[in-house]
């Protein structure tokens, strides 16, 4: 494994962050309070800025998951978590779901505005709950004569309000038992219904909201699949985990710098507090968290570029060690800053609750734990 960056993949992590100056971040730290409409707005010029750096074709390739990539995810996501998230959901996912398994007609028709930042994309995978391990795809297409009727409903769906395009992972019935797909209906379809934008705890400023389907028409070549097996569903599972994985770090090194910071400069008893044995324990503990998911993450993804029979179940160790050592370290952080860490607004108190969306959403840190284990015995017998 090659632990140094290229000129190509250092220069795009500074380009990434000339972008950012004193005024867009204060704009960005406003996304919590516009509506959707704004928030759309919002996002769509940041992807077509970021898609002049070259940000939204990485990784489309087969689903590479790049050491080069996570770089420059985990540089994005320490600046904006909300964006990156939005970015990512319609970049990574629905992009490589099109890039990896869509028919040519629909990466000519999709690919090339999803690049340029002109749309936004979607992914509704699971339905009542965030586990597709537990719980059937109930959303269902029928083919007549004008193409499938879909049917079914989405919880928790990420840019479904703000989204052009939104992929419906759902089957098709038909033959000896019903096939899984992907059913890509446009925001405007007749039959899509886009539930009001749910208030959550964290990531504030993404649009989440449940969606549902009612005999929504879609012509046969905007459906992805059927598929023989569950692969492609896996798939993007597998890219939400990665891409979870890179929102760990970016949180991680966010608090970390926050409370470094506010130790260096605030003062007690007459000298800055990083001067006590007790400050700096705790941002010793944070680095090695942050420097130890850094390090796992990056071998996650050099080992699925590469191939490797572990690289299923290492994915899975770095989704869990980065989602839980992100809280961890954002509690470390809220103590250094004490009040000031407890005042809504600043990247401790906002790291301390998007933390916990890493470890419920893709594969939660319990699912997780449970396939690595069945990997390690596995590789027993």
């Amino acid at each position: 494994m090659n632990f140094d960056f290229e000129d190509t993949e250092r220069g795009l992590c500074d380009k990434i962050k000339d972008l950012f100056d004193t005024d867009s971040m204060a704009l960005l730290a406003q996304l919590e309070q516009q509506d959707s409409a704004d928030i759309r707005d919002t996002v769509l010029g940041w992807l077509n800025t970021l898609a002049q750096t070259g940000y939204l074709e990485l990784g489309l390739d087969k689903g590479k998951d790049n050491i080069g990539l996570k770089i420059a995810q985990e540089t994005l996501a320490s600046i904006s978590p909300s964006l990156f998230l939005s970015v990512e959901v319609s970049a990574r996912i629905f992009g490589r779901l099109v890039e990896v398994h869509g028919s040519p007609e629909l990466k000519a028709d999709i690919l090339s505005p999803l690049k340029e930042g002109r749309i936004i994309g979607a992914v509704a995978l699971s339905e009542e709950g965030m586990s597709i391990e537990n719980n059937p795809l109930n959303t269902a297409g029928v083919q007549d004569s004008r193409g499938y009727l879909v049917s079914g409903s989405k919880a928790h769906v990420v840019n479904a309000p703000i989204a052009d395009w939104i992929a419906v992972a759902g089957t098709v019935s038909g033959g000896a038992e019903a096939r899984h797909a992907f059913f890509l209906v446009k925001k405007d379809s007749k039959g899509l219904n886009i539930g009001e934008r749910l208030s959550t705890l964290g990531y504030n400023g993404v649009t989440t909201s449940a969606i549902s389907l009612e005999n929504c028409t879609l012509p046969s070549n905007h459906v992805i699949g059927p598929f023989e097996d569950m692969g492609p569903i896996l798939d993007v599972r597998t890219w939400e985990d990665q891409i979870l994985t890179a929102a760990g770090l970016g949180l991680m090194r966010t608090c970390f710098d926050a409370a470094l910071n506010y130790a260096r400069n605030h003062t007690s008893g007459g000298k800055p507090i990083i001067a006590y044995q007790e400050i700096g324990f705790k941002l010793a503990e944070m680095l090695t968290l942050f420097q130890t998911a850094q390090l796992l993450a990056y071998r996650a993804g050099w080992m699925a570029d590469t191939g490797d029979r572990e690289a299923a179940s290492i994915a899975h160790c770095a989704k869990v060690f980065c989602a839980e050592s992100a809280e961890e370290i954002a509690s470390h952080a809220l103590q250094i800053l004490g009040g000031h860490g407890f005042i809504h607004g600043n990247p401790a108190e906002e790291g301390y609750r998007d933390a916990k969306y890493l470890q419920i959403a893709g594969t939660s840190s319990e699912i997780s734990r449970v396939k690595i284990g069945d990997a390690v015995l596995s590789s027993v017998g």
